[in-house]
């Protein structure tokens, strides 16, 4: 069950999407003004919010910024008119979760509901509600080691400029975090910062989802719908993933970073944009050219500045401290004032290999937290959380390739959670499209 405030301004509307959304077991909210709206909202904090673009006091898009201001957790699903495009894309810029047109269709309703309050419960993992207010971390990086300290460099000349940057590492090594930090510490921090998975998305929709489409454009397409590129205005757009791009979008891509025009799918005019692109990637993209699978040019192109992240166990300095951080979100999350770990875990912590990398680390702290007893975080329980994520030393060797790690990482995973694939993304905090590409691709099957 979630906690839904519904603003609209038509009566009828807005019983029927309560009555709606009421059957289906959640918490209803109703307003029908802007003025009404940030009221309810102040003394509901809702996990969802449904909200019409026009109300008779105002604009949506100003109750929608003043609901990101004082809780920027909740997810704003805009209710806007099919011809109202350009209102659209500016709720989408001020940081609206999706847009639904009307005349409103229940299914199309309910999902992209369900979506919002899955990425709402997600969200919720880095940060701490406090009286109306939200203290994040998802863009907190955590660590004193002379490898991070070079990292910390490279985030410090990137934030006064706005150069191309291409970020390499590990599955778990904190890719995104990285790049949000980039962001955030630079001036253009104020502006969208619109991520895109490209791997997680199928090779025939990666086009219209980061160029956008015109209404018509191919089978489907009911309407004109903004790209990524176009979200992310004159802020950052992150690139994750970008060696499973197929080529054909690689030759787009250059052609946009080297001219900043594109168009979308369908269309007929070149569009502008100022928007800094920030790619990521665990692959070995030296060896990808040389072997054809990814343009040599726009390998160039993206990496004008460059930086490797340090997987764990090269930082193993720096696990005290990010069990510090993850200890103390836990307890915040879990409304423990003090949660602390028994003599040797950081010690037993040290000697596990982490080819999940960081995101292991704080995959297993929370497990660890959820399980202790009281507020002490005990050896033994640690011992059984970190037996769901065996690898031998042989397969933790120094000489072991991204992509078998990655894959052993994800089977572990799988393992633990019974091949409960929705559990298991969640855990590897990628989207479950993501996932089952990667088991494909890794041949990765359920165990009969």
């Amino acid at each position: 069950m979630a906690n839904l405030l519904i603003v609209d301004d038509e009566h009828p509307i807005r019983e029927s999407i309560s009555m709606f959304m009421s059957e289906k077991g959640h918490s209803i909210h109703t307003a029908s003004s802007v003025n009404e709206s940030i009221s309810v909202f102040k003394e509901c904090t809702p996990d969802v919010v449904i909200l019409d673009i026009r109300l008779p006091d105002g604009s949506g898009l100003d109750a929608l910024s003043q609901m990101r201001d004082f809780y920027p957790l909740s997810k704003v699903i805009m209710i806007t008119a099919f011809q109202d495009m350009e209102t659209t894309i500016e709720a989408m810029k001020r940081g609206a979760y999706d847009y639904i047109h009307k005349p409103l269709d229940a299914d199309e309703l309910e999902k992209t509901v369900n979506d919002a309050i899955a990425s709402f419960y997600e969200d919720a993992k880095t940060a701490v509600k406090d009286k109306g207010k939200t203290v994040y971390n998802e863009s907190e990086i955590v660590g004193k080691s002379r490898a991070m300290k070079e990292v910390y460099k490279t985030i410090g000349m990137l934030c006064q400029n706005r150069a191309t940057a291409l970020i390499m590492g590990e599955t778990g090594t904190g890719k995104e975090i990285v790049a949000r930090r980039i962001h955030l510490s630079s001036t253009d921090c104020e502006k969208p910062f619109i991520t895109f998975d490209c791997s997680a998305v199928v090779d025939t929709l990666l086009e219209s989802e980061l160029f956008g489409h015109e209404k018509g454009a191919f089978t489907g397409a009911v309407t004109l719908r903004p790209g990524k590129i176009e979200l992310a205005g004159d802020g950052t757009l992150f690139l994750d993933e970008i060696g499973e791009l197929p080529l054909n979008l690689q030759g787009k891509l250059l052609g946009f970073l080297e001219r900043k025009r594109y168009m979308r799918v369908g269309g007929k005019v070149l569009m502008k944009s100022k928007c800094r692109i920030i790619a990521a990637t665990n692959r070995d993209l030296e060896t990808m050219v040389t072997q054809k699978t990814f343009r040599a040019d726009l390998y160039y192109r993206l990496k004008v500045v460059n930086m490797t992240l340090p997987p764990l166990r090269h930082r193993l300095s720096d696990i005290k401290d990010l069990v510090a951080h993850f200890v103390q979100k836990s307890a915040d999350e879990l409304g423990v004032e003090h949660m602390t770990l028994q003599d040797g875990c950081i010690e037993r912590l040290k000697h596990h290999p982490w080819t999940g990398n960081v995101r292991e680390l704080e995959n297993v702290i929370v497990s660890a937290s959820i399980q202790s007893r009281g507020s002490v975080i005990l050896l033994d329980d640690l011992e059984t959380i970190l037996s769901y994520h065996p690898v031998s030393a042989e397969e933790s060797s120094s000489s072991q390739s991204l992509s078998q790690m990655e894959r052993q990482h994800i089977f572990n995973i799988l393992e633990s959670v019974q091949w409960n694939k929705t559990h298991a993304s969640h855990i590897l905090k990628i989207s479950l499209p993501t996932l089952r590409k990667k088991i494909k691709k890794y041949h990765l099957d359920t165990p009969d």
